[in-house]
């Protein structure tokens, strides 16, 4: 049996740069009736929680090291019995949230990770932030994309440790050749797909976000 996707969603405020913003932020749990793992860590341990319910929490998988995706990742770890991993190119991000509690584990390019009868594979995806990743899960068909990929274009490179250039990299050479009916679970706001997506790379390159 594959495993079946649940979703919450979170409010809280993202900050870096010394600007603040409120924003909702996606949490995808991913297994079946008996273990799970959990896509980022924003804002309120309880909702997640919740979602998770009794199931064994093989890991919480942090997409990027902004605040709004990691801010609650230790609390959460130790409510669920879970490690935190994260990409190594984010640590610097992660410890201007944590700097006394480190990540429990590094993401790399290629990883698999097995739960619910299914296998979800880690792809490396920089722009938004150095480190950031996707989890691409075949069986599924879908692709958590954190904010590399959103309903109408590649996540913000307006901010430090981000770049217009790279993310449209990653997008172009590691999600669209995922295919277009390739559903894209995002950090915030709607779902979408490859397909949806891809047509307008030029519209991006011209406005340059």
């Amino acid at each position: 049996m594959n495993a079946r996707i649940d979703h919450t969603v979170t409010s809280g405020t993202f900050s870096l740069d010394g600007g603040a913003w409120d924003v909702d932020n996606n949490v995808w749990v991913v297994g079946d009736d008996e273990s799970c793992i959990v896509i980022d860590a924003p804002h309120d341990v309880d909702a997640i929680a919740e979602v998770v319910g009794d199931r064994n929490v093989l890991a919480i998988v942090c997409t990027h090291g902004h605040d709004d995706h990691i801010r609650v990742a230790p609390e959460l770890a130790r409510r669920l019995g879970a490690p935190v991993w994260l990409h190594p190119d984010d640590r610097m991000l992660w410890d201007d949230v944590h700097p006394d509690r480190a990540p429990d584990a590094a993401l790399s390019d290629g990883q698999t990770i097995e739960v619910g009868g299914t296998t979800l594979q880690v792809l490396h995806t920089p722009g938004h932030s150095p480190g950031a990743v996707c989890l691409v899960a075949p069986e599924l068909g879908v692709v958590f994309s954190g904010d590399t990929l959103f309903s109408g274009g590649p996540g913000a490179t307006g901010r430090s440790f981000s770049s217009f250039d790279t993310i449209i990299d990653s997008i172009t050479t590691r999600l669209f050749p995922l295919g277009d009916d390739v559903v894209v679970h995002t950090g915030h706001g709607d779902s979408t797909t490859i397909g949806e997506e891809r047509p307008h790379l030029a519209e991006w390159l011209e406005r340059g976000h």
